[in-house]
């Protein structure tokens, strides 16, 4: 059995020359090699093209790097959520690529697989498949997306071996697992290095044939800067609770659902055990529980695609990422809750990018729409101007073509009888003739016995 060597992590970030393109794992700052990174950030090394589904935060890993402005280009499917990645994008200082969460975790797969490229249903129609080459396979409209393969790979696990396997914890997997295949030199930054035959061949997620160098590095609170907090926030309105009630009111027993972020997240805190419905997060988990109560953080739990920590109910299970958007185009997840900008008379979506501002943050929201069986769509029924959201035709980014099966506003509740935008139901307090004032695009009406959802 081979053996791989040991280095620091300084002796790693050695390694990467500049030019390269540099894989970087992690979802947020949960499973992300944040010593290798910060090692590299304390050398010269420029020019670099960073693939990761974010940076990470500003100042921490990979956000370092950006601030040190040794990215010359950065390809993901967040960069929102770090200041500097914004403006970086905003001022053409580093170049960027932006894809779909599912979409890039499946082009690292298949560069790790030697695949040059593969279709994909998400984006198509949007404008993230400007300038991509398309085709109709079974009558759909799909998207080319090239494989990813990296110079180097800084990959974070929990376990490894001398012999180089790793094993990853909870939803650690993440980028992690494709990440170290589909790079020429791949480091791993792990907790606990053991003697080989001390893991079990069953538990090994990452074969050693992949890892060239092995750092020993433990986490602390520190390294994860804000990531490891379980967060807070204000109460939600009681408009907010009721759309949450009744997009709950819409799942069944046994239902794999995702929520989104946002006034979905507020449908997790109706599941009861009894109600049997398996919660889906795009990062890795399936049998999502409720956050923990004991302040725990994401150094403690499992955390869901909104990066909180949450527990995990029993039988749940870990994946990584490649594996849970497979999930997703694959008709797996039942149901799919979203936030939404816009929804049209055509069931188009609108939800992740507005005029004016850097197309940064797309994150699973393509995929989802996409794939999921059933879409339900909650937002409020206009802006605060007065701006309706329920429009004949989308004038923001598209989301998604045709996909929209649900709409649940603070208002109403639409659907799409015979293909047609379909008034089905009033929220409590709202009045037909308040829907009607507020709604730009034309519906039919047909109300039963208007009953209240409680919240």
């Amino acid at each position: 059995m081979k053996q791989v060597p040991q280095i620091t992590a300084a002796e790693a970030a050695a390694k990467v020359k500049d030019g390269d393109v540099l894989l970087g794992g992690g979802f947020g700052m949960t499973g992300n090699p944040v010593h290798l990174l910060n090692a590299l950030a304390e050398t010269g090394t420029t020019g670099l093209t960073f693939v990761g589904n974010n940076v990470g935060e500003p100042g921490l890993g990979g956000g370092r790097l950006l601030r040190n402005g040794q990215l010359r280009k950065m390809v993901g499917s967040f960069f929102t959520s770090n200041p500097d990645a914004v403006k970086a994008a905003q001022s053409g200082q580093v170049e960027y690529e932006l894809l779909p969460q599912g979409t890039l975790a499946e082009a690292l797969r298949a560069g790790g697989a030697g695949i040059g490229g593969f279709y994909t249903p998400t984006s198509a129609g949007t404008l993230i498949a400007e300038g991509r080459p398309t085709m109709v396979l079974k009558g759909q409209e799909q998207v080319f997306i090239e494989g990813i393969r990296g110079n180097v790979a800084f990959v974070r696990a929990w376990r490894a071996d001398t012999a180089g396997n790793l094993t990853y914890r909870l939803t650690e997997q993440n980028f992690n697992r494709a990440m170290a295949t589909a790079a020429d030199l791949v480091v791993a930054e792990v907790e606990e290095i053991v003697p080989v035959g001390t893991l079990d061949p069953n538990h090994i997620h990452t074969p050693g044939c992949y890892v060239d160098f092995l750092v020993q590095a433990t986490v602390t609170l520190a390294d994860l800067g804000t990531s490891a907090s379980t967060g807070g926030g204000r109460a939600p309105s009681p408009g907010r609770l009721h759309m949450a009630a009744r997009a709950f009111a819409e799942l069944q027993k046994g239902d794999v659902v995702n929520l989104g972020i946002g006034i979905p997240t507020l449908v997790a805190d109706l599941i009861r055990p009894e109600d049997g419905i398996i919660l889906h997060t795009e990062n890795g988990m399936l049998g999502v529980g409720p956050a923990p109560t004991d302040g725990g953080g994401a150094l403690d739990y499992p955390v869901n695609a909104g990066k909180m920590p949450v527990t995990a109910l029993p039988g749940s299970s870990y994946f990584d990422s490649a594996d849970s958007f497979g999930m997703i185009r694959g008709g797996h997840v039942d149901v799919a809750i979203m936030g939404g900008l816009e929804v049209d008379s055509h069931a188009n979506l609108a939800n992740w990018a507005v005029p004016g501002k850097p197309l940064l943050g797309v994150g699973g929201a393509m995929d989802l729409a996409a794939g999921a069986r059933k879409l339900i769509i909650t937002l409020t029924h206009a802006d605060p101007d007065g701006t309706s959201k329920i429009v004949p035709d989308c004038t923001l980014p598209f989301t998604a073509h045709g996909v929209v099966d649900l709409i649940i506003t603070d208002l109403a509740v639409f659907n799409y009888e015979g293909g047609q935008l379909t008034l089905i139901e009033l929220m409590p307090g709202a009045t037909l003739e308040e829907v009607r004032a507020k709604t730009a695009a034309p519906f039919v009406e047909k109300l039963g016995e208007v009953v209240g959802v409680e919240a």
